[in-house]
């Protein structure tokens, strides 16, 4: 914990925590899809127990270093080429986050209404907690890898991924209420769930694409949208008071 109270320290802590946030916006976007699937009033509580699951697999592969680093040495040989315990998590991770972001997109423009009584809807809400619970491991391995690579203090990573998850936890309602509100950027959420699997998928067979391309891309991406709805709720006055007019 003195390490902490340096300068160093400091620096490491706030560098780190911000890019734990960084890499924390897909899985707070992941999870507002997911739980949007559910009654709303089940809603709050599986996304704040979501994020508390992350934190929770978080610390505890912290506290696991030694194997999670260990997961890069090679299991077999594959045309050549080694394929670590990393690959196949992050193989099986991106299959799963393609799987489920295609399924949600097919979904949302079939128009799938699914109705559930008591007994569908605490089976709909397990399903979500395993679904967040998977994809959790994912994100949470990919998160740690880069916490572990720019500090070297267990204390400062847990402190920097507790600080982010608080802040995910303040901001994931909010999140969720505007990504269900516009049905646009749900669509547009989705996509990045698709892009973030197929990034995982690359990287799983050894090709890396650098995280600067896809999260300048998803930014840009938002900028666009943010004209967009800005342009539509500019426009929805003017139809409205040409509609009262006639």
């Amino acid at each position: 914990m003195a390490a902490l109270l340096t300068a160093d320290g400091l620096l490491a802590l706030a560098t780190l925590s911000a890019m734990e946030i960084v890499l924390g916006i897909d899985n707070v976007v992941f999870i507002a899809i997911l739980v949007g699937r559910l009654p709303e009033a089940q809603r709050e509580f599986a996304r704040r127990l979501g994020l508390v699951l992350a934190l929770g697999i978080r610390i505890g592969l912290l506290f696991t270093i030694s194997w999670l680093m260990g997961l890069t040495e090679p299991l077999l040989t594959v045309l050549g080429r080694g394929v670590s315990g990393r690959d196949l998590i992050l193989l099986g991770g991106g299959l799963f986050l393609i799987f489920k972001a295609t399924w949600e997109i097919y979904a949302k423009v079939e128009g799938d209404a699914h109705e559930s009584g008591a007994g569908g809807a605490r089976a709909a809400f397990v399903w979500v907690l395993v679904q967040i619970l998977l994809l959790d491991i994912v994100f949470s391995l990919d998160s740690v890898i880069t916490a572990v690579g720019m500090a070297n203090e267990v204390s400062i990573m847990i402190i920097a991924v507790m600080i982010a998850v608080g802040v995910m936890l303040v901001a994931s309602g909010a999140i969720s209420t505007f990504v269900e509100r516009h049905p646009t950027v749900k669509m547009l959420a989705l996509s990045f769930l698709l892009l973030i699997g197929v990034a995982l998928v690359a990287d799983g067979f050894g090709q890396h694409i650098r995280k600067g391309y896809i999260y300048f891309a998803m930014g840009f991406s938002v900028f666009v949208e943010m004209i967009n709805l800005r342009v539509r709720a500019r426009r929805q006055p003017v139809q409205l008071h040409s509609k009262y007019r006639e």
